[in-house]
């Protein structure tokens, strides 16, 4: 029994020393328990004050508030910390740059929902962003082209 046991142990950390070096990007999806800023530039675009872009928010990791609805990291954090890579920056606010692309980008926005504002408002619920799944895949959608230039560039040159 032991030797199978190490042997499916040997195969179970074989196969993820070689995975932990397959990822290069991550793209996030979601609400307040991955937003990295967006909802925060989406305030500022539309001159409101929320109470995540003020202190205590951020003073534990960043040392001032980032727009992660968190005083700290968030799982999107870890998840990428732990593959090696950057955190992950908001698409709403950033400059487009091959940098960011390269890291992968964030389109969760704090209290998103997954159906459409629409849905929720005919049967009587408020809704505080319009920034549903929906509006999330479109993000990417029109990111996507450029993305997918910035990392075949990238690859040319490697």
């Amino acid at each position: 029994m032991a030797p199978s046991f190490n042997l499916f142990l040997m195969v179970l950390l074989t196969c993820a020393l070689h995975t932990n070096g397959c990822y290069t990007s991550i793209i996030s999806f979601g609400d307040s328990l991955a937003d990295t800023g967006n909802a925060k530039q989406l305030a500022i675009f539309e001159n409101v004050e929320l109470h995540f872009m003020f202190f205590p928010y951020g003073e534990t990791y960043f040392h001032n508030p980032t727009g992660r609805c968190s005083n700290g990291r968030l799982i999107v954090d870890f998840v990428a910390e732990s593959l090696g890579l950057p955190f992950i920056p908001p698409y709403v606010g950033g400059d487009g740059n091959a940098i960011d692309f390269g890291q992968g980008l964030n389109y969760a926005v704090a209290s998103a929902t997954a159906l459409e504002a629409s849905f929720h408002e005919a049967r009587g619920y408020s809704v505080p962003t319009n920034a549903s799944l929906r509006v999330q895949l479109e993000w990417f959608k029109q990111s996507l082209s450029s993305m997918c230039a910035t990392l075949s560039a990238t690859n040319k040159t490697t």
